[in-house]
């Protein structure tokens, strides 16, 4: 019976370590940029979350749902399930809550989806931490990860030059106090504009009274500026995966 009970607590601990440590995986690919949390939990343009003091029904709540009237997204639409409870057991943990043992179930779940080689290269340079502002997950939520700036990904570009192509009518002008800058308009209502300012990586989410901004379609904008950390051979990997996971 003690053998019994010891190997159930290793067992759980080997299983609190993996979910944590993945959870912090998928925290740095979607969460950890700089117009939303830091690494760690750390401050950025969003509140700090370690040694917050939060509860795990308050973590889980947030995680899915979202904070509406904020740039807080609902994460339980877009992270398949065993990342969700994942990244929550992460937050947890910044929060020295222990992962709640009921989720081993989540990670003994279905295999990862094996994907080729080449499409495998791909994937992790579109998440590539090392990268900083300029990996693609900065602006795009592919495959359950990273930060949906822009719209979802439809129609995968055929290699690496159309990649660098990619038409950008979705960004307009918006001009405000005199300044003119290149913008994805989130929205446009009767007392408030939202965009994300695309002057620099990573956008800025940026708030305005209506009367004082005017947005205007098109702009100089190009594709291309986002992708010149890649090299046409990354970027054709980078096609190959999206290929083999967009639908």
């Amino acid at each position: 019976m003690k053998l019994l009970t010891s190997l159930l607590l290793i067992a759980s601990a080997a299983f609190a370590q993996d979910l944590v440590a993945r959870g912090a995986d998928v925290y740095v690919k979607s969460c950890a940029t700089g117009y939303c949390h830091g690494l760690k939990g750390s401050g950025g343009g969003a509140p700090r979350l370690a040694s917050r003091g939060f509860d795990e029904a308050f973590i889980t709540r947030t995680v899915r749902s979202g904070i509406t009237g904020t740039a807080m997204p609902a994460f339980g639409t877009t992270l398949a399930r065993l990342d969700l409870a994942a990244v929550i057991a992460y937050v947890g943990s910044l929060n020295g809550i222990a992962p709640n043992p009921a989720l081993a179930a989540m990670l003994r779940g279905p295999p990862a989806r094996t994907l080729p080689p080449e499409a495998a290269r791909g994937r992790a340079l579109f998440y590539e931490a090392s990268r900083g502002f300029a990996r693609c997950a900065t602006c795009h939520l592919v495959d359950g990860m990273g930060i949906a700036v822009t719209d979802a990904i439809t129609k995968v570009p055929a290699n690496a030059a159309e990649l660098r192509g990619v038409s950008a009518t979705h960004v307009a002008t918006a001009t405000a106090g005199g300044e003119a800058f290149p913008a994805l308009v989130l929205s446009k209502g009767v007392t408030q504009v939202k965009v994300y300012d695309l002057t620099i990586a990573p956008p800025v989410l940026r708030v305005f009274p209506a009367a004082s901004v005017t947005i205007q379609e098109g702009s100089a904008w190009k594709h291309a500026s986002a992708t010149q950390s890649y090299t046409d051979a990354e970027l054709d990997a980078i096609v190959a995966f999206l290929k083999a996971v967009v639908q």
